[in-house]
């Protein structure tokens, strides 16, 4: 098989793994996405994606990363969630990898609950401070979604203009 055609086989390997792992906490999507970028730039030496275009979607990849953390910080934190809970949310992230895709929406509102629970020994709380933290998860995986989308669609309007 040619290179370059196993070449192009790997970059949309990377992006695919990547949209995956936008969704899935056990993938590092973002980084899937811009690794396949820069590959599929590199492949034709800068001409057809130049490097400003790849700049602007390691940008987007940046901002992307710091969305999925800072969301669920932050909604955490709006109801004074303590850092048990956030350790838990952490925890319920990774756990909940293991149960398929219910265990990876509903395992880290789960987590946040038990960690603020024992923290704080009030059950009201610890739902509110689950509830929040599980929002701001899933709030942040939908930007983080919408700004890889926007990564792709500049990286193949990139390569679709410059033929």
């Amino acid at each position: 098989m040619d290179t370059h055609i196993l070449g192009w086989i790997v970059v949309a390997l990377l992006i695919v793994a990547g949209v995956a792992g936008t969704v899935l906490p056990a993938l590092p999507g973002t980084i899937l996405v811009l690794a396949g970028v820069v590959m599929g730039a590199w492949m034709d030496d800068f001409t057809r994606v130049k490097w400003w275009v790849v700049a602007i979607i390691g940008a987007l990849a940046v901002v992307a990363w710091a969305t999925d953390y800072f969301a669920t910080i932050l909604g955490a934190k709006k109801v004074g969630a303590s850092k048990l809970a956030l350790v838990g949310a952490a925890l319920g992230t990774i756990a909940g990898i293991f149960m398929g895709l219910l265990g990876v929406l509903f395992m880290p509102f789960v987590g946040a609950a038990i960690g603020e629970f024992i923290a704080q020994r009030n059950t009201r709380q610890a739902a509110k401070v689950g509830f929040a933290t599980w929002l701001g998860l899933l709030i942040g995986t939908v930007v983080k979604l919408v700004l890889v989308f926007m990564m792709i669609g500049i990286f193949a309007a990139a390569l679709l203009i410059n033929r």
